[in-house]
């Protein structure tokens, strides 16, 4: 599996075919991180949710919480989520991101991964009211986690540590060839927290 590390602020374009994938790993600066850790981790309304995976109901194994303009409910794994009123400092956030995008965003999936055994299974964000082509941009605060793609047809895999402040922007065709997720680690390591913006179609 190709691995690649990021250590300065301009974006980088990820090595990957049939994709468009840029990261920025000091997108927020250490002080404006730590900041929104904190705030976000004891503000936001985190549950336990389920999802069906092979018709049997599960946990989700981390705390979510969806955010967005209303009307932007958003199905996937056979569960439908509707949205939160936008907490102020998280529609900061998105209006950041919609500007180092050039897009705008509706909604927001956060995730807080507890600890290692927290995980996001190998997946696309390819549901019909995202659009063919999504742009999506990832924050990633707390304890960095490896992400992993594979390519669909193919099966190359590539994996990018996620650091505290930074930002993964995934559009184009990503969604269409590659999978992404983050797996399990026995590693002793603390909580992560994922803001993942996107644009629901109404």
């Amino acid at each position: 599996m190709q691995q690649c590390l990021f250590s300065n602020n301009s974006p980088q374009s990820l090595p990957l075919a049939d994709a468009k994938v840029q990261y920025l790993a000091n997108w927020l600066d250490n002080k404006t991180a730590d900041s929104l850790y904190e705030l976000f981790h004891r503000e936001l309304d985190w549950s336990e949710g389920l999802i069906k995976i092979f018709g049997k109901t599960v946990k989700i194994p981390r705390l979510q919480a969806w955010y967005g303009d209303a009307g932007t409910d958003y199905e996937y794994s056979g569960v439908t989520m509707s949205p939160l009123p936008w907490q102020d400092d998280l529609h900061k956030l998105k209006v950041k991101c919609e500007r180092q995008c050039g897009s705008s965003f509706n909604s927001v999936l956060a995730n807080f991964y507890r600890y290692g055994q927290d995980s996001m299974g190998m997946h696309s964000d390819n549901e019909p009211e995202l659009g063919p082509e999504p742009i999506i941009a990832s924050v990633s605060l707390g304890e960095a986690r490896n992400f992993d793609f594979k390519h669909k047809v193919n099966g190359e895999k590539f994996r990018l540590p996620l650091e505290h402040g930074s930002l993964l922007i995934m559009s184009g065709k990503t969604q269409k060839y590659w999978q992404h997720g983050i797996a399990k680690t026995k590693k002793q390591i603390e909580p992560r927290l994922n803001f993942t913006f996107r644009k629901i179609m109404m």
